[in-house]
């Protein structure tokens, strides 16, 4: 049956009789599945646009800084200012187990970088941190040149640096080696051992290039900073929660500064984890729209299907009575309505998967291309396998929604079908 010949003439001969009907159909069936691939793979250029914003920092990680206390303790009065000193790192090294890595850091210039940096008369305002070499595990640096700061040049207080790449072209001549050479910040030399590069993009790219990492020790010891200490990076372990990590540290941090334990000013923070699992949660959202919006247009397009060929069945009633009538089994008058529905759905359905896909590569190449800048959308793509997926469950439904006007014309008696007007 499906392979013959006739059949299929009669079929193709059916939809060439009603074009617009025919288009019209299929157009329903094309637009739904265009719309639900043109949907994930939007959603997946949203996700990954804003996912990237992730990509310079371990997910499992939490910021610490001190306020000004809110409440008075142990003869302190609120208000109060403290500092978190040298003495803090090895406390949360020692007692706190599940942190995996510790970065204290300070900085000179904050998020504005307005320290001067001098090479050879060429002059750049760039932000100066003090670091461990754990920070490396925490912002995920990609060394383009030279090496990072290690655990010698903290321990010997060596004046090193390791430089962004917006550093290395401002103040360095295209293709020179900056590796051994020196830099000037505020008045001191540095030399430099390293350049790097981020995973950030648009502006907070270009930040993060104007940046010069030093050892933090050479830090507190050439701009005299004492053993203080701005803020800590902290991640966790493997199968910790960093929220878990993060209330012991400031737990301790408040005993070792005599904050009240309830005082929930006297710290800020930011937990990478925390903003990270809200995103994962809005696009699991997200991703459920778009799965209920496009199947329901797909649906919408099946039914539409369905009720063509209620049509159809009813305007070839008498026609279908000739053929019982000179021997037609009820299988084959179902077979060749099913066959038209098939045919119908999956050519509609499969020029429907060929330009969405077409139409999401050609953005995601632009994208890449730069010729189309979106800070929050990058890198759209659909999964090809759940895309044929789609389809085949298309053809599958095309088939459900085909039998009942199959079963409606077989089980219209022949002799009635004949004298049907």
């Amino acid at each position: 049956m499906i392979f013959d010949q006739d059949n299929w003439q009669e079929i193709v001969s059916t939809l060439k009789r009603n074009k617009l009907r025919s288009l019209m159909t299929a157009f329903g069936v094309f637009w739904g599945l265009l719309m639900l691939i043109v949907m994930l793979g939007s959603g997946s250029g949203l996700e990954h646009g804003v996912s990237k914003r992730f990509n310079d920092r371990a997910t499992n990680s939490t910021y610490l800084w001190t306020r000004k206390t809110s409440k008075p303790y142990l003869g302190f009065p609120r208000g109060r200012r403290f500092q978190f000193e040298n003495d803090d790192i090895q406390s949360l090294r020692h007692k706190i187990p599940e942190i995996e890595y510790l970065a204290p850091r300070n900085s000179l210039g904050g998020h504005q970088g307005a320290n001067n940096v001098v090479r050879n008369g060429k002059v750049g305002a760039f932000t100066i941190y003090g670091d461990y070499p754990d920070v490396q595990h925490i912002q995920l640096l990609t060394m383009t040149k030279g090496r990072f700061i290690n655990e010698l040049d903290l321990a010997e207080k060596r004046k090193v640096a390791v430089i962004g790449t917006r550093v290395y072209k401002i103040l360095f001549d295209k293709g020179e080696d900056p590796i051994g050479k020196y830099i000037q910040v505020k008045g001191i030399f540095f030399r430099v051992i390293g350049v790097f590069k981020t995973n950030r993009s648009g502006d907070d790219e270009e930040e993060h290039t104007q940046t010069v990492f030093i050892p933090f020790s050479s830090f507190q010891q050439a701009f005299n900073y004492g053993n203080r200490i701005g803020w800590f990076a902290i991640t966790s372990i493997k199968g910790v929660p960093v929220s878990e990590v993060e209330k012991k540290a400031i737990a301790l941090l408040a005993r070792n500064h005599q904050i009240a334990p309830d005082d929930q000013q006297a710290f800020g923070f930011w937990n990478a984890e925390k903003e990270y699992n809200k995103i994962n949660g809005v696009f699991f959202g997200i991703n459920a729209l778009v799965w209920f919006v496009g199947v329901s247009t797909l649906l919408a397009g099946v039914i539409g299907v369905s009720n063509i060929m209620l049509i159809v069945v009813k305007e070839r009633t008498r026609e279908i009575g000739i053929r019982r009538a000179v021997g037609a089994t009820p299988f084959s008058i179902i077979s060749q309505i099913l066959l038209e529905t098939i045919c119908l759905t999956s050519i509609a359905g499969y020029f429907g998967l060929v330009l969405g896909v077409a139409g999401i590569e050609l953005l995601a190449s632009l994208i890449a291309r730069g010729q189309i800048k979106m800070d929050m959308f990058d890198k759209p793509q659909v999964d090809f396998q759940m895309a044929c997926i789609a389809l085949l469950v298309l053809i599958f439904s095309g088939a459900l929604a085909g039998l009942i006007p199959a079963h409606k014309a077989v089980s219209i008696k022949p002799v009635e079908a004949i004298h049907t007007e």
